[in-house]
C-alpha cells in the first residue's frame, strides 16, 4: 500500500510537470509567426538585363575613395568612419534598437523567477511567523493573438532601419571628406597660382620702372603695375582663410580639434584623380541611371525597413483587440518554522491559467488601428519621396558631372591660348610695340582663366563624389563594423 507521503509526493510532482509541460506548449504555441510583407516598391522591381549588363560593367563601388591616387585621401576617409561624432551618434541609435528588439523578444519567453519570503503574523493575542523558502515562480504568455510577435518583429525592422541609417551616415561622411579635401587641394592650388602670378607682376613692375627710368615707358605705367601687384597680393588672404577653414572642416569630421590636421595635410596643392575606371562612371552612365543601381542605397533600404516595423505594429494593433492567454505557477515549500521546511507536506505546487480580453472600449483599440494606419501610409509616403528624391539625386549628380567635364576642357583650351597671349605681349612690350595695358590685361586674364580651371577640376571631382554616394557607393556593414571595433581598440 502506497503511504500518504509518497502520495503527496507524487501529486506535487505531477503538478510541477503539468506546469512544466504547459509552458513547454506555450512556447510551441508563441512560435514565429509570418512577417507581414510590405507591398514592393515600384523602384525595386526586378533589373531589366540592361541594369544586369551594365551594373556589371560598371567598377566596384565600396570604398571609392581608395581609388584616387592619394592615400592621405583615404586614411582620412577611414579615421572618419572609425572616430568621426556623426557615426558615434548614428551607432548609439543601432545600439538602442538593438536593445528594444531583445527586450521585444525578452516578452516571448517564459519568465522563471526564484525567491523567498517570511511573514510574521499576530492575531488574538499570538504571534506566528510563515516561511517561503525557496521559491520558484514561472509565467508565460502564450501570444495566441500574434501581439507579442508582430511587436518583436516590428523592433526587428525598426533594427534594420537604423543599421542601413549608420551605413547612410557612414556613406555621407566619407563623401563630406572627400568633398573638402578636393576643396583644400583646390584651395591651395588656387592660392598657388596667385603667388606665381603676383611674383610674376612684382617682376614686371621691376621691367616697368627700369625702362621708365631709361624714358622708355611713363610713370602711369610704373603705378599701374604696382596696382595691379597690390591688388594680385590682396587676394592671399582670402585663400588663407579658406585653407584653414578647410583645415578645421576636415579635423572637425574625423573628431579632432580644428588644427589637429594642419601639420599633416601640409600645403600640397596637386588634385587627387581617381583611377579610369571611376573617372569613365558618367560616361558609362549617359543613357541614365539603372533602377537596380538605387537599391544599393541605404537611405531607400532604412525606408523599406520602416514601412515593415510600421506593419508589424499594425498588425500588433490589430492583434490588441484579441483575447490574450497566459500560464503562471509557484513550487516551493511553505512552512511555520525551519524544521518544518523539510517535511513533505510544506511543498507547494500552484498552476494558474488567465484569459483577458476587452469586450468595449469606447472605440480606444479602434483608434489606435487608425492611427497606426496613417503612420504606415506616412511611411509609405516618404519611402516614395525618397526614391523620387534618390533618382533625382543621381541624375542631377551625373548631369553635374558631365558639365564639369566639359568646362574643364574648354578651360583646358582657353588657359594654353591666354599663355601664349601673355608671352606674345610680354615680348611686343619688352620691344615697345605695345602700350603697358595690353600686357596688363593678358596678366590678368590668365590668372582668371588658370584658377577658373582649378575650379573646375575641382567640381569634375567633387561631382564625381557626389555621384558615388548617389549610386549607394560606399562602405559595406561588414566594414563599417570592422572600423567600429579598430576604433574602439584604439580608445
Amino acid at each position: 500500500m502506497t503511504s500518504p507521503f509518497f502520495l503527496r509526493q507524487r501529486r506535487h510532482a505531477g503538478l510541477a510537470a503539468a506546469l512544466a509541460g504547459a509552458l513547454a506548449l506555450a512556447g510551441c504555441a508563441s512560435g514565429p509567426r509570418p512577417a507581414a510583407s510590405a507591398p514592393a516598391p515600384i523602384a525595386s522591381a526586378s533589373p531589366t538585363p540592361q541594369d544586369a549588363a551594365v551594373a556589371q560593367t560598371l567598377p566596384a563601388l565600396s570604398r571609392w575613395w581608395q581609388s584616387f591616387d592619394d592615400p592621405l585621401l583615404a586614411a582620412l576617409v577611414d579615421e572618419a568612419l572609425a572616430g568621426g561624432t556623426d557615426l558615434a551618434t548614428a551607432r548609439t541609435r543601432v545600439d538602442q534598437a538593438r536593445a528594444l528588439r531583445q527586450q521585444a523578444a525578452a516578452a516571448l519567453a517564459q519568465q522563471i523567477g526564484l525567491g523567498a519570503s517570511a511573514t510574521r503574523q499576530r492575531s488574538s493575542g499570538s504571534t506566528s511567523t510563515v516561511l517561503a523558502v525557496p521559491q520558484l515562480s514561472a509565467s508565460w504568455e502564450l501570444d495566441a493573438s500574434g501581439r507579442l510577435g508582430s511587436t518583436e518583429r516590428g523592433a526587428a525592422a525598426d533594427l534594420a532601419s537604423a543599421e542601413a541609417g549608420l551605413q547612410a551616415s557612414a556613406h555621407s561622411v566619407a563623401g563630406e571628406v572627400a568633398i573638402d579635401y578636393i576643396a583644400l587641394r583646390g584651395n591651395r592650388a588656387r592660392r598657388a597660382l596667385v603667388q606665381s602670378s603676383l611674383e610674376a607682376q612684382q617682376q614686371t613692375l621691376q621691367l616697368t620702372q627700369w625702362r621708365a627710368q631709361a624714358g622708355l615707358a611713363s610713370t602711369l605705367d610704373v603705378e599701374q603695375a604696382r596696382a595691379s601687384v597690390e591688388q594680385t597680393r590682396a587676394q592671399l588672404p582670402a585663400w588663407d582663410t579658406a585653407i584653414a577653414q578647410g583645415e578645421h572642416a576636415l579635423a572637425v569630421l574625423l573628431g579632432r580639434e580644428p588644427r589637429a590636421l594642419q601639420a599633416r595635410l601640409g600645403d600640397d596643392g596637386r588634385l587627387p584623380s581617381p583611377g579610369d575606371a571611376l573617372a569613365g562612371l558618367d560616361r558609362q552612365l549617359e543613357a541614365g541611371v539603372p533602377a537596380g543601381l538605387l537599391l544599393r542605397r541605404p537611405d531607400l533600404i532604412a525606408a523599406e525597413a520602416t514601412i515593415t516595423a510600421e506593419l508589424a505594429r499594425l498588425d500588433a494593433s490589430r492583434a490588441a483587440r484579441q483575447p490574450d492567454f497566459a500560464l503562471s505557477g509557484t513550487l516551493g515549500w511553505k512552512a511555520l518554522t525551519l524544521a518544518a521546511l523539510g517535511n513533505s507536506a510544506s511543498l507547494v505546487a500552484t498552476l494558474a491559467a488567465s484569459v483577458d480580453w476587452t469586450l468595449t472600449d469606447g472605440g480606444l483599440q479602434a483608434a489606435r488601428i487608425d492611427a497606426q494606419q496613417a503612420v504606415l501610409e506616412r511611411a509609405r509616403l516618404s519611402w516614395r519621396a525618397a526614391t523620387l528624391a534618390a533618382a533625382q539625386d543621381a541624375e542631377d549628380s551625373l548631369s553635374a558631372a558631365a558639365g564639369s567635364r566639359e568646362q574643364a576642357r574648354a578651360l583646358d583650351t582657353a588657359v594654353e591660348a591666354a599663355t601664349q597671349a601673355l608671352t606674345l605681349a610680354r615680348q611686343r612690350y619688352e620691344a615697345g610695340l605695345i602700350d603697358f595695358t595690353t600686357l596688363l590685361d593678358a596678366q590678368r586674364t590668365l590668372l582668371t582663366l588658370q584658377t577658373s580651371r582649378v575650379g573646375a577640376e575641382v567640381e569634375r571631382r567633387q561631382n564625381l563624389v557626389r555621384l558615388f554616394k548617389a549610386l549607394g557607393g560606399g562602405v559595406s556593414a561588414a566594414d563599417l563594423a570592422a572600423l567600429s571595433v579598430r576604433a574602439a581598440s584604439t580608445r
